[in-house]
């Protein structure tokens, strides 16, 4: 198992934790954003993280073509 695939499983059964415990799945992505972030400073530098997080921000749009791809 991929840790993608690990980690969208996860996601799954606390989505469905949340809801039975009366949180909406924003709620419950929104605190787990704020551990994820928690994580992360364990490691990497505020301006690390802040880079990563714009780069996902900025590629929202899955179907956006992009100047530049690595073959």
């Amino acid at each position: 198992m991929s840790v993608y695939t690990l980690a969208k499983t996860i996601m799954q059964d606390a989505s469905e934790q949340a809801r039975t415990a009366g949180y909406s799945e924003q709620d419950l992505a929104r605190a787990l954003m704020s551990e994820l972030i928690a994580v992360y400073k364990r490691e990497r530098s505020d301006q690390d993280i802040a880079h990563e997080l714009n780069f996902l921000a900025e590629n929202l749009d899955e179907d956006a073509e992009y100047a530049f791809m690595r073959p």
